[in-house]
């Protein structure tokens, strides 16, 4: 290839003014031509870099497997694209998206390389919409371009070279905020969620929103942090709540980590092996973080197998679902006041599943409206039609129903039986929602709270003390029962301070008018507690472990 054929106007103006960075090389490979954008992104002029090889410009950050890994695709498929990082003349390293095809051009066989700086990127640049690099509500990078980073960094595989992590961060609580106050809020805590995400690390960490409320990020590793201590950070900063327009909104992160090259070798590994460790963290209870081991990693894969087994199980077998009551009594006579029906489920491979486990999953996978379907029927098969003596007057059967479903249009059609049905029995029914979820209650939902709390309907908030109550708010709630959470009960027969707290809390619902249920008592000397503290109700295994109902009534 001679200068005068690449210096013929139309090809060389074409070249010119092309708004990437094109180098064009023969394939000894010889650099033959650079246009102007190449002089500007990298610094290098023509006289600098014509008749040597490309390498001239290499980071020295990717291993020869990287390379070799791109004359293949080349010579495969006739085409290579991807991320990599590359060394500009002041020495400066910077990613770039760098296309490289065969071009024939007067006879003459060559490659060209057509290139961006993705740093140089802006919310406005046409590159951006058309590849889609970013994610256009954090200005993150998008999955794409994470694991284009990921990969490129796994090529940079030199003994010298530090190491790094892969962590995996899941906001927990966030479609609750997306369900109650809709997609426009939602998306606005997002972009203050990345604020703090971002914040937690430092400039030359990459961080990039995956989907939703997921986030990943590449921690480089250079002594002055373990990956505990970063993780640990990450999982404190959402212990704050995160502001938008005045208001705070609550969440919690679960946050997983894997390490290069101790948890994977390869892009896929690494990040999937992270999440397997982010799941751990969802199941020791949220808020936390886990590394990534091979036990979390088998835990996760249950995890999943039980996800999918519930879907199935709610559309075709309904004869795996029961309800069982556990009893309320009223603590100073010993008779039973109430009961929360609790749904069970167990399926033919794993036996009988903790709520604790498959309820999260519904609420995950969409479906605790249809979890609900199945413990409002089995409700309404064990009770009875009629009133019964055995019902103590006035007697409240309570049921957990999650924030997402308050607003769904399908709610009321899908309570109202039960409701028919403890109104001819003379019962009245209670609705529980961890505190949690009830302090993050959109207008809309309290609303209609309200409503049920007009039509006699009971309002309990479940878990009291586990959450971020504020008691400015917490007298305006449509609420009437506070259940103190059994964490506070199990150590009241301890020299503890947890006698204060039930304490305290007793006292702010006499202040607010409302009525405490002690939940998890479990000995007699915690029941001598809690009636000399003078709470009037209480339920747990001492006082009566959950049972069908027709047990309740025959005596059992």
């Amino acid at each position: 290839m001679t200068m005068q054929a690449l210096q013929q106007q139309d090809f060389k103006s074409l070249i010119d003014n092309h708004p990437r960075a094109i180098m064009l090389a023969t394939p000894e490979p010889r650099i033959i031509y650079v246009n102007r954008r190449f002089r500007s992104v990298t610094g290098y002029g023509g006289d600098d870099v014509m008749g040597k090889p490309p390498s001239v410009l290499s980071s020295g950050l990717h291993s020869e497997s990287f390379y070799r890994g791109m004359w293949e695709g080349l010579s495969e498929r006739g085409r290579w694209e991807g991320l990599i990082w590359n060394r500009r003349k002041n020495g400066e390293v910077y990613p770039q998206w760098l296309s490289i095809y065969p071009v024939n051009f007067a006879g003459t066989q060559m490659f060209a390389g057509v290139f961006m700086d993705i740093g140089e990127l802006t919310e406005n640049d046409e590159r951006l919409a058309s590849l889609a690099y970013y994610d256009p509500l954090t200005q993150l990078p998008n999955r794409a371009l994470f694991k284009e980073f990921l990969n490129a960094r796994v090529s940079q595989n030199h003994p010298d070279y530090p190491g790094f992590a892969v962590l995996f961060i899941d906001l927990d609580f966030f479609k609750s905020i997306n369900d109650l106050y809709g997609h426009e809020c939602g998306d606005r805590v997002l972009q203050e969620a990345a604020l703090c995400v971002r914040s937690v690390l430092r400039d030359g960490d990459v961080v990039a929103r995956l989907s939703g409320d997921e986030f990943a990020a590449i921690v480089e590793l250079n002594g002055q942090d373990t990956p505990a201590s970063i993780c640990d950070r990450m999982v404190r900063i959402f212990q704050a709540p995160v502001v938008v327009d005045q208001r705070e909104y609550f969440l919690s992160a679960s946050v997983g980590a894997a390490l290069f090259p101790d948890h994977g070798r390869t892009g896929p590994e690494l990040l999937q092996n992270a999440d397997r460790a982010m799941y751990s963290a969802k199941l020791a209870g949220r808020a936390c973080y886990r590394m990534y081991s091979a036990v979390d990693s088998e835990q996760g894969r249950r995890h999943q197998q039980l996800s999918e087994a519930l879907v199935v199980s709610l559309k075709t077998a309904p004869e795996e679902f029961s309800v069982v009551f556990q009893p309320q009594l009223d603590l100073m006579t010993g008779k039973i006041a109430g009961y929360e029906a609790l749904l069970r489920w167990c399926h033919p491979e794993f036996g009988p599943v903790s709520p604790a486990d498959f309820v999260p999953l519904a609420e995950n996978r969409g479906q605790i409206h249809e979890l609900t379907e199945h413990l409002i029927r089995c409700v309404l098969q064990d009770l009875p039609n009629v009133p019964d003596r055995s019902l103590p007057e006035g007697c409240r059967i309570a049921i957990n129903i999650s924030p997402r479903q308050i607003n769904d249009s399908r709610l009321e059609a899908l309570l109202a039986p039960f409701f028919d049905r403890l109104n001819r029995l003379g019962c009245q029914p209670e609705l529980e929602i961890t505190e949690t979820h009830m302090m993050n209650l959109s207008p809309r939902s309290l609303s209609r709270l309200a409503g049920f709390r007009k039509r006699g309907v009971v309002v309990a908030i479940d878990d009291f003390g586990t959450g971020y109550s504020s008691l400015a708010y917490l007298h305006t709630l449509p609420v009437q029962v506070l259940k103190i959470d059994r964490q506070f009960t199990r150590r009241l027969g301890e020299k503890s301070r947890d006698s204060r707290i039930v304490s305290a809390i007793l006292g702010i619902a006499d202040a607010l008018d409302m009525e405490v249920v002690a939940e998890g008592i479990e000995n007699e000397a915690q029941l001598e507690k809690l009636r000399e503290l003078r709470c009037m109700r209480g339920q747990g295994f001492y006082l009566g472990r959950p049972a069908a109902f027709g047990a309740w009534l025959s005596g059992d």
